[in-house]
């Protein structure tokens, strides 16, 4: 992935551990719950705590885990992925909070069906996870599968959701 050399970070510390937050002038970039695969090098991020996107971000973030938050209302900067990885995470988009969905269900719905694997790794290299939800995309016989920010922070999101 590439990200704009605008992107500003800041932390927030979550219930579920620490999370990196990214924002560039165009919308929210990132969020990553800290050393969970796919995060990118973010050394030479500038920390913007004061960052109008980052504080908002963190601001319904808290909502979200506080239990009065379902459905976040950012402006999101997806450009750093390619095409198809955009229109998958644009289709995590529509996933209702306490619902869940297949990986095959997710590539029907983006017009792929035979791309079951490439949807998978798309989902698995959503740069910003709780919000684009890709905690929700499970398997088909309804298995709890990879989720790059760890299996046990799957589990406690789709539980503080009330879709397990």
């Amino acid at each position: 992935m590439k990200f704009h050399p605008t992107i500003a970070q800041t932390r927030y510390e979550s219930p579920l551990g620490t999370m990196i937050v990214a924002a560039t002038e165009r919308g929210l970039a990132g969020v990553w719950f800290e050393g969970q695969k796919h995060m990118p090098d973010h050394a030479s991020w500038p920390v913007q705590s004061d960052h109008p996107m980052l504080r908002k971000a963190v601001a319904q973030l808290e909502e979200y885990f506080a239990g009065r938050r379902s459905a976040f209302d950012l402006p999101l900067d997806l450009q750093g992925g390619t095409p198809f990885q955009q229109s998958v995470w644009q289709a995590l988009l529509a996933i209702p909070a306490g619902g869940t969905t297949s990986y095959g269900t997710l590539s029907e719905r983006i017009g792929r069906k035979a791309a079951v694997r490439a949807v998978g790794a798309a989902v698995g290299r959503n740069p910003v996870s709780v919000i684009v939800p890709c905690h929700r995309v499970i398997g088909s016989g309804g298995a709890l599968t990879g989720y790059a920010g760890g299996l046990h922070r799957k589990t406690a999101l789709l539980q503080l959701e009330g879709a397990i």
